[in-house]
């Protein structure tokens, strides 16, 4: 923290920045699995499709996200969103460069909203089929109770 007050304002921002950026990574690298291999060779979305033809695993489809991973990535962006709201006018290419990484990280995760809306589809009906099974298990018992 004392390092961060003894830097001039841009860099004070940019050091922010930065430190936001590898948080926002580190949260968006643990809701997709094998994400940095498609994201890597390309766009999210391509790694998905290919992955599709070929009959693979949905090993590019991201997790059900939990609601402390999701908090977490929310936090994070309104932190970075501080940073971006003091930026000065003019020009410094530590800032720049933090920028151009934040915008990647904001493309990223434009990407996977949707992958993470259908993932949490899919787990609500899985919820949902696993309630539906429960209870006809619970009438099972019931009636099977009222037999004997």
């Amino acid at each position: 923290m004392e390092r961060l007050m003894l830097l001039p304002a841009p860099d004070r921002l940019a050091e922010s920045l930065h430190e936001s950026n590898s948080r926002l990574e580190i949260l968006l690298d643990s809701l997709v699995p094998g994400d940095a291999l498609g994201y890597a060779q390309g766009s999210l979305q391509d790694a998905t499709s290919d992955a599709a033809r070929v009959g693979a695993p949905d090993c590019y489809e991201p997790y059900a996200a939990s609601p402390q991973l999701m908090g977490g990535l929310l936090s994070e962006l309104m932190r970075a969103g501080e940073s971006l709201r003091a930026l000065p006018r003019e020009k410094y290419p530590a800032l720049e460069q933090e920028l151009g990484k934040h915008r990647k990280i904001a493309e990223r995760l434009r990407e996977l909203m949707p992958l993470v809306h259908s993932a949490l589809l899919r787990e609500r009906a899985r919820i949902e089929q696993e309630r539906s099974r429960l209870g006809c298990a619970a009438e099972w018992a019931r009636r099977s109770r009222q037999t004997l």
